[in-house]
Order: structure tokens, then sequence, then C-alpha cells
């Protein structure tokens, strides 16, 4: 069911600290961590705690929780100093789109250039 926790979900895990991770953040409704392979200098994931497998399902489900992430988001960048400079939120929906763990998590990109159109 959406929004609880699932037992094979890597993020869950995370978010009941049975995996570690390098926590940057946290609120109420969100965890912010390192990515553990880095593709710029700056490189955070914002989840929710809640578990949804995707950004289409956050949205539906929840879209205060979808708000609180952004906002997460762009706290990251700017307690990383990268909101000056630009900054990029990236959302992958779909193993199509390069998902590859199915909790729904904002990538937070910074201090490189970046080109258009990204992937």
């Amino acid at each position: 069911m959406a929004g609880e926790p699932q037992a094979d979900c890597l993020f869950c895990k995370i978010v009941a600290g049975d995996v570690p991770a390098t926590v940057v953040r946290e609120s109420a409704t969100t965890v912010a961590f390192r990515d553990i392979n880095p593709q710029a200098p700056t490189h955070v994931l914002v989840i929710p705690r809640a578990h949804y497998a995707d950004a289409a399902s956050l949205a539906a489900a929840e879209p205060s929780v979808a708000a609180d992430v952004l906002r997460e988001a762009a706290e990251v960048a700017a307690g990383d100093k990268v909101d000056e400079g630009g900054y990029r939120i990236v959302f992958n929906t779909g193993g199509g789109a390069g998902q590859t763990v199915f909790h729904v998590h904002a990538h937070v990109l910074g201090g490189r250039g970046f080109n258009w159109p990204p992937g």
C-alpha cells in the first residue's frame, strides 16, 4: 500500500535507520542523504519518509509531501551553496527513465555545469 514501509525497499530501510546513509537534512516528512555514486559535486537524494513508488504516485496521493520534498531540495541546495549558481532537481519515474530504487526520490545536483537536454 502506498505510504507504508516496504520490507524490501532500500530507502525505507534508510528511513528506519537499518541501512547507513550520510544524512544531510531531516524533517518530519523527508530525509535527505548523499548519493553513494555522485554525478556532481553536490548529489543528494531527498525522499519522503513514507513509501511511494514514483513521483506520479506521490503527487496523486500526497501533494503536501511532494511540496515538502521540493522545499527540502531547495534547502539542500542552499546548504551546499549551489543555489545561487544553479542546481538541478531530477525525478526519474520508471525503469525506462533510469529509476533503480522504486521509492520516489529527488536528485539534487549542483556544483558543475549541466547540458540540455539531459542524458
